[in-house]
């Protein structure tokens, strides 16, 4: 079998789109392109010299559509899970109030301010374990009170925790 016929074989296995580009099923997600699982239309010198032979993309068949059809309904079932388990976590997470102390003035005013991390400081002394980024302010704590404070988890799920700053035990040091 010569080149050209080799070519014509492989040319006509191809699955084309209406305007004549190839239709591939990406395997890895390709910026600018598409996201892994979706079916994309390139020209045919793109997916023969590279989306196939670098293993970025296979043939969009029927066979591979059904399998990645399926492959998603997996996920949002994993996905679903998850965001079922993060609900529950804010629900648990909404029980929860810490106590910080801080140093301040007879007004009531921080020598200093609570911040982030000293939330989340005080949720690891009781078990709770939350990235810095997770949490909410709309700027530090600078005063003696209750405060809610949002703790983002997901999209679209948040838990309120109360936050009760109150004055240092011993802290008259400060004070003139």
């Amino acid at each position: 079998m010569s080149h050209s016929s080799l070519t014509k074989f492989r040319t006509k296995r191809l699955p084309k789109s209406e305007n004549g580009g190839i239709e591939l099923l990406l395997v890895q997600s390709i910026e600018h392109l598409g996201k892994q699982g979706d079916v994309v239309t390139v020209k045919q010198g793109y997916a023969m010299n590279y989306l196939l032979p670098h293993g970025l993309a296979t043939y969009a068949t029927d066979h591979h559509k059904r399998m990645v059809e399926k492959h998603r309904a997996q996920l949002a079932q994993i996905e679903k899970a998850r965001l079922a388990g993060l609900r529950t976590q804010a629900e648990e997470l909404g029980r929860q109030s810490v106590t910080i102390e801080a140093n301040a003035n007879d007004e009531g005013h921080l020598y200093g301010s609570v911040g982030a991390a000293d939330i989340v400081n005080a949720l690891k002394r009781s078990k709770v374990n939350i990235a810095q980024d997770q949490v909410r302010l709309t700027g530090p704590l600078k005063e003696l009170g209750l405060y809610t404070v949002k703790i983002h988890l997901a999209h679209e799920i948040e838990a309120d925790i109360k936050v009760w700053v109150v004055p240092t035990v011993g802290g008259d040091e400060h004070r003139s």
